[in-house]
């Protein structure tokens, strides 16, 4: 049976932790499920697809939107529910929601190396569309240089001019949710300022021991003076001294910069995902 959650109760994420630890225990790797996100769902409109049989959750697809990032599909099959249209039946669900939102196409991610993944996202006309790196750090780096010009704090509602600003130059458009996402309870987004100029933002989360840094930007005027080393160290101390034993990221495969600073402050590559654009029609 499909259901259409808006909203996922603490019986849905028990059930959504163990088909996970059954995908992973037949498949390995790792699901791009994004927990943090999971767990705070405001619960406005449905943004999870469960597929039930006989009181056992044996599918899951969740809709995510990450600031101007075009709309992504992620989730899971129980490896015995497989081959019995449960992933079609979820995809359908969900380009049946898409389409009611005026979008037309999705970012369908499937966990790197996947063939049945792949061949799925193809027979739905996917294209590939780019690959990422996961990568985690299993302890505090070491200590650095840090620039005492620069400044890292949290912001606030203030500061969306500036935060989106950011946002646009480095990742070509602006964020359409940015009011929400500073209001974040689970993630904190912060603002990098050199001598009082914005020059940076980050967001951050942690979740059962796992820290994260997401959407990590620097004005590409200011970059390439070590400020994004300092902050990367500065945030990644940060989230250990709160209590994360690892703090994981993702980046661009085809994007050596960033990856060759995080690999040189000690992460290491872990899985990855290929991102198909799949028509929602």
């Amino acid at each position: 049976m499909l259901e259409r959650s808006r909203g996922l109760s603490a019986t849905d994420l028990t059930a959504l932790a163990e088909l996970e630890r059954s995908a992973l225990a037949a498949d390995g790797g790792r699901l791009k499920l994004e927990w943090a996100t999971l767990r705070s769902r405001p619960g406005a409109r449905v943004e999870d697809l469960l597929w039930w049989e006989d009181g056992r959750l044996t599918g899951f697809l969740g809709l995510y939107r990450f600031g101007s990032a075009p709309l992504e599909l992620a989730g899971v099959v129980e490896p015995t529910a497989r081959r019995r249209g449960v992933g079609r039946t979820l995809l359908d669900a969900a380009a049946e929601l898409g389409r009611e939102r005026g979008l037309h196409r999705a970012l369908l991610v499937v966990p790197a190396g996947s063939e049945p993944g792949r061949s799925f996202a193809l027979a739905r006309g996917g294209v590939p569309e780019h690959s990422e790196h996961a990568l985690v750090l299993d302890a505090p780096p070491d200590a650095g240089p840090q620039d005492a010009r620069t400044s890292v704090r949290r912001a606030g509602p203030d500061d969306a001019a500036a935060v989106g600003r950011l946002l646009e130059a480095a990742f070509g458009d602006p964020p359409r949710d940015l009011t929400e996402q500073l209001a974040e309870a689970q993630e904190r987004t912060l603002l990098v300022a050199v001598d009082g100029a914005a020059v940076g933002t980050v967001r951050l989360s942690l979740e059962g021991g796992t820290g994260g840094v997401h959407g990590f930007a620097v004005d590409p005027a200011w970059q390439g003076r070590g400020i994004g080393r300092d902050v990367l160290r500065r945030v990644s101390t940060q989230l250990f001294a709160e209590g994360a034993t690892r703090v994981g990221l993702e980046v661009a495969v085809d994007n050596e910069g960033p990856l060759g600073l995080y690999t040189s402050l000690g992460f290491t590559r872990v899985a990855g995902e290929d991102y198909y654009d799949v028509p929602l029609g």
